[in-house]
């Protein structure tokens, strides 16, 4: 089978200005505009540029043309410091030939590519566009997996580990902060993978849905399961989006306990000085009759009613229960 390649080593000018009939699939990742030129002619195509391939508009991602079917669809990419981006695919489906363009590297583009010339299931484009599909679907399955895991970890730390349970409110601030962080990571992550599988089933639907003489019926039975994958996987999402909605909710519950057991301690402690404020600024007044200043044990009456004052706001606080 022949793949068209960007890179140099690739031999795609030497087969001439016709494609051989034993090519089923032409990979075009970051093109040139040499390559894009060649596969036009070759194959009286339209290959669509990156900023087409970005469009959300259903009439821009689904469009039959021609006996052809010009799709793109999002996928996730890794970049250099292991961080999900969204990137687009485009796919332009003939009777025999995929076309496929691209501006990333993707593992489930390798992994089709690895069965090209041993599996007998790839017979032409369309079954090389359905097995790209699956590929997607099942990397998808397998980073909801994962997703769904760091959820439960994270589930159990929030609920059982104790994230304000510490003498120490900073390690309980750190503790929630990183606990955000984690939230807010799942969230995006999930975000990125929704949008994958929305791609793959408004593709998958379409394709199916067209029912252009050279979509078989084997494609169509395997475009329908891709579909039903895509709302299996939609429903796990749409739970674990819910689970982790939770999770925040959680997290900022606590810290609105930690907040308001901040301003509690700040209320005792404001409450409990005020009474021997008081006292302290009666008898520090320069007045020349006071009584107390001529009683034997004034001073120490003095401070007695003082530290006195300050106790039974405690005692009162800690009766009701504010200490609990």
């Amino acid at each position: 089978m022949l793949q068209l390649y960007r890179s140099a080593t690739s031999d795609w000018r030497s087969i001439g200005a016709e494609v051989p009939p034993e090519v089923i699939w032409i990979d075009l990742l970051d093109p040139t505009e040499d390559e894009k030129q060649f596969v036009e002619h070759a194959l009286d195509i339209r290959v669509p540029s990156e900023r087409s391939l970005g469009e959300i508009e259903a009439s821009s991602r689904l469009i039959t043309d021609h006996d052809r079917l010009y799709l793109s669809s999002p996928a996730v990419r890794l970049d250099d410091n292991n961080e999900a981006e969204i990137t687009n695919i485009g796919f332009v489906i003939g009777p025999k030939v995929l076309v496929t363009v691209r501006f990333a590297q993707l593992t489930t583009f390798d992994d089709v590519m690895k069965r090209i010339g041993t599996d007998k299931s790839l017979q032409n484009g369309m079954c090389v566009f359905t097995a790209l599909l699956e590929a997607m679907i099942d990397r998808g399955a397998d980073v909801l997996e994962h997703l769904g895991a760091k959820t439960d970890r994270l589930s159990r730390g929030v609920f059982k580990g104790g994230l304000v349970r510490s003498k120490r409110p900073v390690r309980s601030s750190r503790r929630l902060r990183e606990a955000l962080e984690n939230i807010g990571e799942l969230a995006d992550r999930l975000a990125k993978a929704r949008d994958v599988l929305l791609g793959v089933g408004r593709v998958a639907g379409f394709a199916d849905d067209v029912g252009n003489e050279w979509i078989t019926s084997a494609s169509k039975r395997r475009l329908e399961a891709v579909t039903k994958d895509v709302a299996s996987l939609g429903d796990y999402e749409t739970r674990l989006s819910d689970k982790i909605q939770l999770l925040l909710d959680a997290v900022l519950g606590f810290i609105n306990i930690q907040q308001n057991d901040l301003f509690k301690i700040l209320t005792i402690v404001s409450v409990v000085g005020v009474p021997p404020t008081i006292l302290v600024g009666v008898w520090g007044m320069n007045f020349k009759e006071m009584p107390e200043l001529s009683w034997t044990f004034g001073y120490p009456l003095a401070w007695a009613a003082i530290i006195a004052s300050g106790i039974l706001p405690v005692l009162w606080f800690k009766r009701h229960g504010w200490f609990d």
